[in-house]
């Protein structure tokens, strides 16, 4: 059972959903204002994880702000039946930011989508023969982004 949160709680969860400071004491100022430790701040992440509040904690890379400039979502036509074994595979590829299996229409029918980065065509095009080969699919789309119109992170507190 999850408990109810406390303000600490969500103090710490509206710290950690945004841009932490990349520092060697990162909680230290969160920790200041909640009179608390850095050790405390990290033992509460701990705690909210694993009571399923928190799914994951991880740093989220600006792909843009890093060269990979160029992206795709690629869509897949997968048997369903086949959809996990495929989607391990692409997951697997460190230039796969997400993989979802979706309902579609049945007259589309591509129903694995992925997001793909490189930083030029021709590494999006090698990527895509690699997926390809290693998960013995050779129907897809690619829908390439033209231009990020919004992207911003969800807030939850």
């Amino acid at each position: 059972m999850i408990r109810m949160k406390t303000n600490i709680d969500r103090e710490i969860i509206k710290f950690i959903q945004g841009d932490i400071p990349v520092e060697s004491h990162p909680f230290a100022s969160l920790a200041d204002r909640l009179n608390l430790s850095e050790e405390e701040i990290v033992e509460h992440i701990k705690d909210l994880q694993d009571e399923g509040v928190i799914r994951r904690f991880a740093a989220i890379l600006r792909h843009y702000n890093a060269g990979f400039n160029v992206n795709a979502m690629v869509a897949w036509k997968v048997a369903v039946e086949d959809a996990d074994r495929v989607g391990k595979i692409m997951a697997g590829f460190d230039e796969v930011s997400h993989c979802y299996l979706r309902d579609v229409p049945e007259e589309f029918g591509y129903n694995l989508f992925s997001m793909i980065h490189a930083r030029s065509d021709e590494q999006i095009i090698a990527l895509l023969r690699q997926l390809a080969s290693r998960t013995g699919l050779s129907n897809y789309i690619i829908i390439k982004s033209v231009r990020e119109l919004r992207k911003v992170s969800m807030e939850y507190v």
